[in-house]
């Protein structure tokens, strides 16, 4: 991983780009489901999901590169990472509606995800976040931060708020959110997985988007999260604004967050709540 010298000032301008660009394509979703969703069937509201996916992507990319053209690109619609430039080191990863089934339905919990990070993004430990914004759409807040400048919520009416994870320390009395993937079978293992989680903690909470999970864990809503099978541009900005509301977030078995697995919470039930993930893990890895 090439570690970059950049200066609070300028990962405070790029956090605010990260914020500004968040917002902006979280908007222009919403808008867009009140009037798109307002006149589709059940035969094609997928198709507009599937469209807006795109098109808010598309919005992101062209703000992101028409300010930094020389970052690479990596977003949910896309294969592998694109710079257009040929040169950048950091890469923007982006998930342009992290929740799409809740959009889907209109169940107000899906967010656009920002982040800028060093390192290869498709490689498990060779990459980390500098700058995140995690935009919950329908609230009309951002969750974000800047490495080393802590994790802060802009309220939907402009204010700021530092965010700060939860002192929970048993895990038995811990609230955990958690998710499923979209294929049938993976999704019945790690049902299967939640049966040996659940009887250790005070409950679950399933919510839909990976990116604002995490975010919740950093604003004490909740005091940990994991999952099985969600890509870096699902953690990517939740990542860095959980640890720097000093959380944690790692992977199974002490190693890095990956689409393996993804453990993170606060710190005083890090090596309790880690060992019972490690004690499931296997059972969404089988098949």
């Amino acid at each position: 991983m090439t570690t970059h010298e950049i200066d609070q000032d300028e990962l405070r301008e790029l956090e605010a780009l990260a914020v500004d660009v968040a917002a902006e394509a979280a908007h222009f979703v919403v808008q867009r489901h009140r009037t798109d969703m307002a006149v589709s069937t059940k035969s094609s509201d997928v198709d507009i999901v599937t469209e807006m996916d795109s098109r808010s992507q598309e919005l992101i990319a062209s703000r992101l590169r028409a300010a930094r053209p020389a970052d690479a690109f990596f977003g949910e619609e896309e294969g592998a990472p694109e710079n257009p430039a040929g040169s950048g080191a950091l890469t923007w990863v982006v998930d342009p509606i992290d929740g799409t089934v809740n959009y889907l339905y209109g169940y107000p919990l899906y967010a656009v995800s920002v982040a800028l990070v060093e390192g290869d993004p498709t490689v498990p430990g060779a990459w980390r976040p500098l700058v995140g914004a995690v935009a919950d759409a329908v609230r009309g807040s951002v969750y974000h931060a800047r490495l080393g400048g802590g994790a802060h919520l802009r309220g939907a009416d402009g204010t700021s708020t530092p965010l700060r994870v939860s002192d929970a320390s048993d895990l038995a009395t811990s609230l955990v959110a958690t998710g499923f993937g979209y294929d049938t079978a993976k999704r019945v293992r790690q049902a299967r997985a939640l049966t040996g989680v659940i009887g250790h903690v005070r409950d679950i909470r399933r919510g839909g988007s990976a990116a604002l999970d995490l975010c919740l864990v950093a604003g004490g809503q909740v005091d940990a999260y994991y999952e099985m099978g969600i890509n870096p541009w699902d953690m990517a900005a939740g990542w860095l604004v959980l640890t720097e509301a000093g959380g944690f977030c790692s992977g199974a078995d002490g190693g890095p967050p990956s689409s393996d697995c993804v453990v993170a919470g606060a710190p005083g039930i890090r090596q309790e709540f880690s060992r019972l993930v490690d004690s499931v893990v296997d059972i969404v890895r089988q098949g």
